[in-house]
Formats: structure tokens, C-alpha cells, sequence
């Protein structure tokens, strides 16, 4: 009997879920890890909790900013092109950008990343985007969970989500409260569709008009793999240095929603933006995939960034500094439209017959 019960045993890598391979992974990405440490970081990976001690004296009255988001189905477009080192950019792009817009300094961010079947070399892929992003955001990779779950996921997919949190003096914190009508909108160009919209992109792409993620599309000067998985611009470094330039009244980083959908959730109540289409180059990648769908105007707009990535607001005599900062920072901006005096809740309206 006691035979019997020791020949049906079932180990909990026979269940799915390799214990090794994750250790494994531990492995390779601690080294990577480090070299995101910055001054506050105390301890190293594989505790069960990060510890950051604040910065003591930077800030006279801090308030601390978190946000958390995932890069959605673009994680598909990873998976169907074998390239899994960039997306971890996007992670930290979409968490950290959202922090940003409220003024906030990112100090230090957590990732969790799922998946059917762990391979450690393609686990230490993705935290190695994650690594870049945090280097570019100027924060710390302070932990993160990796989950196995063989009956949730299918054989080669997976899912991410990230965490991030910052700091801000509370007299420095962007809400809004101060836009005024008048004030003008800076738009920050995007590098392409970030991380938004891709369920709707993969069905243009590679249903409708049934291109692979090899295929050359005309006016990209990519595959549909390169652009479809360009990384998200991450404005922390620009922007923070901005802002210690000129009063920023305002700021939205462009999301599901474009930018009717984001921009009126940093004004107050009593004003309007007026966007006005055509201030910007709007990328192929945009116009390809609104054509393939037969996207009207307003959709396209409420579904895609259509080249903006992050809206600025500030005061009209601040506008031009703010623009020439930008540029020398490495960004391309545009002066996309201005505030008016509205009626209750904000709105945006799309002038112009630009694309």
C-alpha cells in the first residue's frame, strides 16, 4: 500500500511549476538588478520585501505618488516576435509617466510578471527591459514577483504589471487647480503607439490587412515588429527639468483614452482645451492601422496618442523657454492648442483638418 502511494506522488514541478528554473532566473537577473540601485536602496534581491529609506532633507513637506499599470496586449506582439527585452520598458514608461504628470520624482518601482511555463533566460529578457526603463526613470528596481501559473496562461505567453512610487514637496505637487483660460498645451511627441490600443492594432495589422510581424510596411522604415514594439518614451528626466525651469500648470500623459480622454482629467472644472489637429506630424504607423480599420476621426483620437505622448500646460509667456528646453532635453514638442473658458466639467475639442 505504502508502494501504491509513493508511485502516485506528484511534484510541484510535475503540476507545471519548476521551483529551479525560478531560482534560476533569481540568478540572472540579480546582477542587472543592482545596477539600478540608487542612494536610499538598503538590502538586495530575494528578501521578502524591498526597503528604501527616504531621502532625508530633499524635501520639506513630501507626499508620496504611486501608480501601477501593465503594457497590455502588446506583451503579444512580444511573445509573436521572439523579442521580450524591450517591453519592460514600456512597464516602467506607463507607471512611472503617470507619477510624473503630478510632478512626482520616481524613487523606486516593483514589477510582477506572469507566465504559463517559465524559461529563465526569457524571464531575465523581461526584466532586463524593466532594468532599462528604471535606468531611464532614475529609479530604483527595489523587487518583484514571477509567477508560474501553468492553468491561467498558455505556453509562451505572459502578462506584466508594475508599480511605481514617488515623491513630491506638496507646494510642488501639478494638479491643475491653477490652469487658467489662456494657458497654452504643449504636446511632448510620442515614439510610436506606446502601449495602448493594441488589441485594436493586432487585428488592423495582422487580421485585416494580414502582415506578419516580418512584414516591411510602406512609410514605417520598420518592420511591423520593430513598430509595433517601439518602447515608450519615458519623460522623467526632461520634464523633471522642466519644471524647475517654468511653472507647469498642468500635465497629462496620453493613454487608452488619446487625448480627449486624458487631457481633461488634469484641468478643473469652468475651462476647456482646443487641440488642434495638425500641429504635429501624426507617425504612418497611425494612419496605416486608422485606414486598415475605418476608424473615424474622433475614435482614432479616442483610441491612440496619434504622436503625443505627455501634454503640458503651462502659462502662454512660458511657452517658447518651455520648447526650446524641450528640445535641447532631446524631445521634439509642439504647441498643439490652448485653454478656454468653459462650461462645467472640462472638455476637448479637436480643431483643424489635420490627419
Amino acid at each position: 500500500m505504502g508502494e501504491s502511494r509513493l508511485e502516485k506522488t506528484v511534484t510541484y514541478a510535475a503540476s507545471g511549476v519548476d521551483i529551479d528554473e525560478g531560482e534560476r532566473m533569481v540568478s540572472l537577473i540579480r546582477p542587472m538588478v543592482r545596477t539600478t540601485h540608487r542612494k536610499g536602496v538598503l538590502g538586495g534581491i530575494g528578501s521578502f520585501a524591498g526597503f528604501f529609506r527616504f531621502p532625508a532633507g530633499r524635501y520639506r513637506d513630501p507626499v508620496l505618488v504611486a501608480g501601477t499599470d501593465g503594457v497590455g496586449t502588446k506583451v503579444k506582439v512580444a511573445a509573436m516576435a521572439g523579442k521580450l527585452d524591450t517591453v519592460g520598458i514600456d512597464l516602467v514608461a506607463m507607471c512611472v509617466n503617470d507619477i510624473l504628470v503630478h510632478g512626482a520624482e520616481p524613487l523606486f518601482f516593483l514589477d510582477y510578471y506572469a507566465t504559463g511555463k517559465l524559461r529563465a533566460r526569457d524571464g531575465a529578457k523581461v526584466v532586463k527591459g524593466v532594468v532599462e526603463g528604471c535606468r531611464q526613470a532614475g529609479c530604483a528596481l527595489l523587487g518583484g514577483e514571477t509567477a508560474e501559473m501553468p492553468s491561467v496562461y498558455a505556453r509562451g505567453e505572459f502578462d506584466l504589471a508594475g508599480f511605481a512610487v514617488g515623491a513630491v514637496d506638496r507646494r510642488d505637487v501639478i494638479d491643475g487647480r491653477s490652469v487658467r483660460p489662456g494657458d497654452v498645451l504643449l504636446g511632448i511627441c510620442s515614439s510610436g503607439l506606446h502601449s495602448n490600443g493594441y488589441s485594436l492594432a493586432r487585428k488592423a495589422v495582422f487580421g485585416i490587412l494580414k502582415k506578419t510581424v516580418d512584414s516591411r510596411m510602406p512609410g514605417w522604415g520598420a518592420t511591423v515588429g520593430e513598430e509595433l514594439l517601439r518602447p515608450t518614451r519615458i519623460y522623467v528626466r526632461p520634464v523633471l527639468s522642466l519644471s524647475r525651469k517654468v511653472k507647469i500648470r498642468a500635465m497629462a500623459h496620453i493613454t487608452g483614452g488619446g487625448l480627449p480622454g486624458n487631457v481633461p482629467r488634469t484641468l478643473p472644472d469652468g475651462v476647456d482645451a482646443v487641440i488642434e489637429r495638425g500641429a504635429w506630424p501624426v507617425p504612418p504607423v497611425f494612419g496605416t492601422i486608422v485606414g486598415a480599420a475605418r476608424l473615424p476621426v474622433e475614435e482614432a483620437y479616442r483610441t491612440f496618442n496619434m504622436g503625443i505622448g505627455m501634454v503640458v500646460v503651462l502659462r502662454p509667456g512660458d511657452a517658447d523657454r518651455a520648447l526650446r528646453h524641450l528640445k535641447r532635453a532631446g524631445e521634439t514638442a509642439y504647441r498643439i492648442g490652448e485653454v478656454r473658458k468653459g462650461r462645467g466639467a472640462p472638455r476637448v475639442f479637436l480643431s483643424g483638418g489635420g490627419k
